[in-house]
């Protein structure tokens, strides 16, 4: 994989990568992100049914082995595949491009409409809502696929035209897989608490929102980031060159920054970067050929 370093390029150019579906293996590498997460208050393990990887995307290509690949469709959506064939998006909103692929999971945040849809395809498996379900208690997910975990953190939200805040109205969504543990920040608006930093856990990669305005001011942003000192942080949901630059300017200090032409990457655990790097990756959706 080819990688630039700054200064920023033009990067809208690439085109995505692909992975074909292979047999799931029964469990995963240990993670991590929390030592006991089964003892974290008001977690939930929820096992769940394997459903057959797809057949039907002649564009895959194979995850390798102990690697997860990461690849940014859109705005707030990276699909997320394993080497046994599961698959997950991240603030799934109703279309990945024009294909017929059917990822296992979808993680949702309605702060937006771009973070979700009221009719999630009926053929996806686990469709996971990262807001409160009554308005009052915090959506709860702890959902065990063998190969991969994905849970949880609930934030709140600020209200849209000075409404006021709505608890529990974004989630943190954390996938454990392959010894990774790997942070979606959603539709971030506020610093973790400390609570919530100890549920989030360690994280070794994060998609962080970096737009400065709707999501998490530019400077609080940076400060989270600094304070989670992630080896991977990969920026989303950025609307122009200029904002985006003023991220990597900001932060250049004490992450190196990598601008990759691809629209995915390959991650390990045993290769993960020494020093905590920004990979900027260009959003490609599904099912369009590589540019």
């Amino acid at each position: 994989m080819r990688r630039i370093l700054l200064p920023l390029i033009a990067i809208l150019s690439a085109g995505i990568g692909t992975a074909r579906a292979q047999d799931t293996p029964a469990t995963r590498p240990p993670s991590h992100c929390i030592a006991f997460v089964e003892n974290v208050p008001g977690l939930r393990v929820i096992p769940a049914a394997l459903t057959d990887a797809p057949q039907n995307a002649s564009y895959l290509e194979a995850v390798p082995a102990d690697s997860v690949r990461l690849s940014y469709v859109d705005h707030a959506m990276f699909l997320l595949q394993t080497h046994g064939g599961l698959s997950a998006v991240t603030d799934y909103n109703g279309f990945l491009g024009p294909t017929e692929f059917i990822p296992d999971v979808v993680t949702m945040n309605h702060a937006h409409g771009t973070h979700w849809t009221a009719a999630p395809d009926p053929r996806i498996p686990h469709v996971l809502e990262g807001w409160s379900p009554d308005g009052v208690n915090p959506a709860v997910h702890n959902l065990e696929l063998g190969e991969m975990l994905v849970r949880n953190v609930p934030t709140d939200i600020r209200g849209s035209y000075g409404a006021p805040t709505e608890a529990h109205g974004n989630s943190i969504f954390v996938f454990e897989v392959a010894g990774l543990c790997i942070g979606h920040l959603g539709h971030l608006h506020h610093i973790p608490t400390p609570e919530q930093f100890a549920a989030i856990g360690r994280l070794d990669v994060v998609m962080a929102p970096v737009d400065g305005g709707l999501t998490l001011p530019l400077p609080e942003m940076i400060a989270l980031l600094k304070h989670v000192r992630s080896r991977i942080v990969i920026p989303m949901h950025w609307f122009s060159m200029t904002s985006l630059q003023g991220f990597l300017t900001a932060m250049e200090t004490e992450f190196q920054v990598e601008i990759l032409e691809e629209s995915f990457i390959d991650v390990t655990l045993r290769g993960l970067p020494r020093r905590p790097t920004i990979m900027v990756m260009p959003p490609q959706m599904l099912g369009f050929a590589p540019r």
